[in-house]
């Protein structure tokens, strides 16, 4: 009879987080032989393929892509973030399945897809500059705040042996996919990626638009059963921000309750590790 519950309880919260993702939304089958865009020897199948990690860097990556003007301007006219803060984060994730774990013809359709998507997505900020998704330099930013975020998140909640070549390893694998997109001049490596802050920083900015989005993501949602994760994950998202965004977005967790929130994140991480595993 115990042992009945425990997996009741383990179908119950594998459900819940998959309904959350959409993962039964994706074909993730491949052809023999066909080990899609990285492989299972790629560091990307070990970076995507932990989804507690994955969600935390997942809800970072967006709150650092937010800070950049023309990027939140495509949130803002482009999308309902205000009644669907998930989707986003959803649909993100289901690209990265697809792109990672999927086949290659699979990938491909999915990149096209978004291809299209970022045709439609253009307009003006209020002062009047003008922006494109396709952009290659704003595709560069989305980019680099998302694998940069899943990373650190990877480090900080799964493994963080992972070496400094792997890291350049998970890197350059995804760059490939910011490439296939149409960013140009992607960095490729833990350095890069420091440089390239530090040429954007001056770029990046935090207004009304910006706390309005940010407040709709980390709102509280309409599943009490998820709430208590979803606060976890939205602190020990903040808490990965780089010093400078959360400087700029007026968030931090307190030193002395870093300890409090890294060690809830990483007691359910290996709750949803267990729930999600392959029986």
């Amino acid at each position: 009879m115990p042992g009945r519950n425990f997996e009741q309880l383990r179908s119950t919260i594998g459900g819940r987080v998959r309904a959350l993702v959409g993962s039964g939304q994706v074909d993730l089958a491949r052809a023999p032989g066909d080990d899609g865009l990285f492989g299972p020897r790629s560091v990307s199948w070990r970076v995507h393929g932990d989804f507690s990690s994955m969600m935390i860097g997942g809800v970072s990556a967006l709150l650092l892509q937010m800070l950049h003007p023309l990027a939140l301007a495509g949130v803002w006219d482009h999308s309902d973030f205000r009644r669907d803060r998930l989707g986003r984060l959803r649909r993100t994730a289901q690209f990265i399945a697809l792109t990672t774990f999927g086949g290659t013809a699979c990938a491909g359709e999915a990149i096209d897809k978004v291809r299209r998507i970022h045709d439609r997505v253009s307009g003006v900020l209020p002062d009047g500059a003008t922006y494109d998704a396709n952009d290659p330099a704003l595709l560069t930013w989305v980019h680099v705040a998302e694998v940069d975020s899943f990373l650190r998140a990877y480090l900080r909640y799964r493994d963080p042996a992972l070496t400094g070549a792997e890291h350049d390893r998970y890197l350059a694998e995804t760059a490939t996919i910011a490439r296939a997109l149409g960013a140009t001049d992607v960095p490729e490596t833990r350095r890069a990626i420091g440089e390239y802050y530090a040429a954007v920083r001056p770029d990046l900015r935090f207004n009304d638009r910006t706390r309005e989005v940010a407040s709709a993501l980390l709102a509280p949602g309409d599943d009490a059963a998820t709430n208590g994760a979803m606060a976890l994950v939205t602190q020990a998202a903040i808490d990965l921000l780089p010093p400078w965004a959360q400087a700029l977005h007026g968030r931090s967790v307190p030193a002395f309750g870093r300890p409090a929130v890294r060690f809830g994140a990483r007691g359910m991480s290996n709750v949803l590790r267990w729930a999600l595993a392959r029986k």
